[in-house]
Formats: C-alpha cells, sequence, structure tokens
C-alpha cells in the first residue's frame, strides 16, 4: 500500500508515488499543451485525462512494479480552468484555461454590479479577474449560448479528473474560492451573482470538503494503471495549501512564501475578517479553516524576463552569486509590476519600472534589483499580513526562487523573519501524501505528520542599512508614480 499524489499543473501534469510512511519513490511528469489565439487559451479535457493516467502508469510502475496493490490517491492541483460538459459529464467544447483572457469585458460589467465590498464579504476575493469562471460565465451569455441553459454542467479540471476516476462529480470548496460564484460564508452557490450572469446551482456539482474522500477507483482507470479496484480517491485540496501542509504551515503563526512564476504569500487564519477586504481570504483545506492567500502574478516571471531578454549568456545561478558577492546598490531600485496584478494594491496600471539606472549599472546590478523588488512586494505583503493579525515567527520558502540562496537571504534581511527551507521541494504532492495518510487513518492528525517534515536550510535577518532604505525608496516610489 501506498500514496499517490497527482497535481493538475497549468504547464505539466506530475505524480508522485509514496510509501506507507511518505517517502517519495517515483516522480513522473508529462506535459499540458493548449490552443487558441488571441487571449483565448483551451485544451481538451479528455486529452489532459489521458495524460492524467500516462503520468499514473509510469509513476506507479516504477514504484510498486506489477504488484497491483491497494492505494490511496490524493488531487491536487489549478483552481479556475472550467470544464463544460452535458448532464452526464461529457465534455461539450474544449476547456477553458485560466489562462484565458477572453473576458476582460465581463469583468468590468460585474465589478459595475457587484461593488468591492459585497464580492470580498460573500467570497474573501479583493478583486476580479478574467481567470474567474463567473466572468466566463457571463460571457457566454453573449457569445456561446448554446454553453448555457439547465442541462449544462460546470466543472473545475480538479472535479472533472475525480469523476474519471471515481465516478463521483462534486467540488470541494478551496478550488471554488476561486471561481467567484462560492458565498464563503453559507459554504454554497451565490446565488445572485449566478442568476446574474444566467445560471444556477442546477449548473455546478455538489460541494464537499477539501480533503474528502469520495470513493474507490473505477475498474477501467484501475486496469489502465494496474492497481487494486479498491484503491481510494480523494479530492485533496488546491495546490497552494496541498503545499501548506507539506511544508508545516497549518498554524497561524507560520507563513508560506512561493515565488515561482506568480509570487504567492499563505498563512491560517483562526477566521474570515470581513472589515479589511486588501488580502483574499480563501476557505481552507481543513473543514471551517481559512487562509489569507496574497498573489502577486509578477513574481518569478521577472527574473525570467530579465535573463532570457537581457542577460540570456547567464544562468539564474551566476546572477545569484554574482549579485551576492557585492554591497548593496543603493540607488538601483526595480519595481516589479511586469504582469498581471498583484497584491495587495491590485493596480491593473501599475507597471515595471527601473529607477535610478545609470551607465555604471550591469546586468548583474540589475537582477539583483529585479530580485531585491519582488522581496520588496513580499514584504509589502507581510505587513498587511500583520494589520490582520499575523505574526509570523518564520517563512517557509519554495518554489525556484528558494533554490537561490542569495534571494533566500534578501528576503530574510529585508522582511525581519528567518526564511526556512524544506528539505522536499515538490511540497504540493508531499502535502497530497500527507493528506493521504490521515485520511486514510496512518497517521495520527495533521499536527502529527508535520513531524515527517524535514528542514534543508534556514536564513536568519541581517541588518543591512543600504537595503532598509532602498525599501523606503520602492515603496516612496510606486506612490508616487501609481497612487
Amino acid at each position: 500500500m501506498g500514496y499517490i499524489a497527482i497535481d493538475l499543473g497549468t504547464t505539466n501534469i506530475k505524480v508522485c508515488c509514496y510509501s506507507t510512511d511518505v517517502s517519495p519513490l517515483s516522480l513522473k511528469r508529462v506535459k499540458v499543451e493548449y490552443i487558441g489565439t488571441g487571449g483565448i487559451v483551451e485544451f481538451n479535457a479528455d486529452e489532459y485525462y489521458k495524460l492524467v493516467l500516462q503520468a499514473m502508469k509510469e509513476s506507479i510502475a516504477e514504484a510498486f512494479g506489477e504488484s497491483q496493490e491497494k492505494h490511496h490517491i490524493v488531487l491536487t492541483g489549478q483552481a479556475e480552468s472550467l470544464v463544460i460538459t452535458d448532464e452526464t459529464y461529457k465534455p461539450l467544447v474544449n476547456a477553458i484555461s485560466w489562462l484565458d483572457t477572453r473576458s476582460g469585458k465581463e469583468v468590468e460589467i460585474i465589478a459595475e454590479r457587484f461593488s468591492q465590498k459585497e464580492r470580498y464579504q460573500t467570497t474573501g476575493q479583493s478583486y476580479i479577474s478574467e481567470t474567474f469562471p463567473i466572468t466566463k460565465l457571463l460571457w457566454f451569455q453573449s457569445h456561446a449560448k448554446e454553453l448555457t441553459g439547465s442541462s449544462v454542467r460546470y466543472l473545475m479540471i480538479k472535479d472533472y479528473i475525480t469523476y474519471r476516476l471515481c465516478g463521483v462529480a462534486v467540488g470541494e470548496y478551496s478550488i471554488y474560492n476561486f471561481t467567484h460564484y462560492l458565498d464563503i460564508n453559507k459554504k454554497g452557490y451565490w446565488d445572485e451573482i449566478l442568476d446574474f450572469c444566467g445560471a444556477s446551482p442546477i449548473n455546478f456539482p455538489e460541494l464537499v470538503e477539501p480533503c474528502t474522500e469520495l470513493g474507490t477507483i473505477r475498474k477501467q482507470a484501475a486496469d489502465e494503471i494496474n492497481i487494486s479496484y479498491a484503491s481510494t480517491v480523494n479530492c485533496g485540496t488546491l495546490d497552494h495549501f496541498a503545499g501548506m501542509i507539506g511544508t508545516g504551515n497549518i498554524m497561524p503563526d507560520k507563513v508560506s512564501e512561493s515565488t515561482g512564476t506568480v509570487l504567492s504569500v499563505a498563512t491560517m487564519a483562526d477566521s474570515f475578517t470581513m472589515d479589511k477586504g486588501t488580502i483574499p481570504c480563501h476557505y481552507g483545506p481543513f473543514p471551517n479553516s481559512y487562509v489569507y492567500l496574497a498573489v502577486c502574478e509578477s513574481g518569478g516571471i521577472c527574473l525570467d524576463w530579465f535573463k532570457n531578454k537581457l542577460a540570456k549568456d547567464m544562468s539564474f545561478q551566476q546572477l545569484g552569486e554574482l549579485a551576492s558577492q557585492r554591497p548593496t546598490e543603493e540607488g538601483l531600485i526595480f519595481l516589479p509590476y511586469i504582469s498581471g496584478v498583484n497584491s495587495p494594491e491590485f493596480d491593473r496600471n501599475a507597471s515595471g519600472v527601473f529607477y535610478g539606472l545609470n551607465v555604471e549599472h550591469d546586468a548583474v546590478s540589475m537582477a539583483a534589483a529585479v530580485m531585491e523588488g519582488v522581496a520588496f512586494l513580499l514584504d509589502k505583503n507581510m505587513k498587511v499580513f500583520k494589520d490582520l493579525g499575523v505574526s509570523a515567527s518564520a517563512i517557509v520558502s519554495t518554489g525556484g526562487g528558494a533554490k537561490s540562496d542569495y534571494w533566500n537571504q534578501l528576503k530574510a534581511d529585508i522582511t525581519g523573519i528567518p526564511v526556512t527551507i524544506p528539505e522536499n521541494s515538490e511540497a504540493a504532492l508531499f502535502g497530497s501524501a500527507i493528506i493521504g495518510a490521515v485520511t486514510s487513518g496512518n497517521a495520527a492528525g495533521y499536527k502529527e505528520a508535520t513531524k515527517l517534515i524535514k528542514i534543508d536550510k534556514e536564513f536568519y535577518p541581517r541588518k543591512n542599512e543600504p537595503l532598509l532604505r532602498k525599501r523606503e525608496l520602492f515603496d516612496s516610489i510606486y506612490v508616487r508614480l501609481f497612487q
């Protein structure tokens, strides 16, 4: 017996098998392909499911051989990607990726009809974006009427995959945070906004708690991947939240930070504080739990952009190592607003800026400024967390950015909070395996299971007055330019 964790990613689908003591045995990944132009980003949901089975089969064969044992399957992954089906859950058209931006006009219409305060107090979301499925539902009303009506079903991609695996069509609260039609106070659908967008609860699956065991795997699926018919399927939770479990961030005194393409910052909360309205508040991975989750779309993508456009001949490691050998350069500031919307301001009009650039600066100077800028953005969000009553004793860092010791030390110096790097780099998959261990009764509970988590590195704040002065300048430049 073991655990099979599935991460339904945007770029890659990842599957990792774990032993009974939650040790990783085999990690496999397959790439996802998309179609569309001009803001349209779609994919074939049936082909996506086949890719899931492919990755599962390869990982299971390497980890468990031909044993055909009973295993516990737990899913995690992306949230907003939408699958439109008929009443029997057969897709009617291509699924719509969360990357799709066709519904920009609908964002404006919904924001005009429902105030930010009403939307926040109902959904916990500080803003509305084209990524949210509610905007696609309104788009269908004007552009694809055939995808509306009582016989149509709207599923998230994780709902669809769990249905294909075990025959149970449900959604779980932590994923539906990102639909903009979940009322997190009543733990049900927000009828008023659905009605405005031409839908009703009949179009959607039943909602259940995250990390719910849904039943046993379908025989056809079990035969394809060579496991026992008694294997169970658990709906799991959002990838961010699975990652929190996988790094031990399940108490309000810890914060998880992931610098991947985006920068995300998350912490558990005792309750939903409705009077703040800045940091999105989500229904969490455990019953009646909440998570403050700040997402900055200009995260690691800033360093990717800089390297690919302006420092092609240098590796990320080289840039970090060379930057670490220089003292802090006080004059050069980078505002990392090059993509999307960014917490805590969510200002679509903000843009990326190099401030104080002169002929003495080179690629290393600019790379250091980029990494500092992202760390300053992290610090901004940590200050808002503090206003919400979060007193962080540590920041647990994951994602590609956590591979850079220089960047980790910057984050510790700027925030004044120790930064720890977990040994297991696949936090969402590891967290999903822990979910499997707890829900199957093989682990006493989540607090007990966090003892499995090992720390690889720790970075403690150092006194760096030039860096702190740059932080003040960073904040003042943003105010002068964009407020």
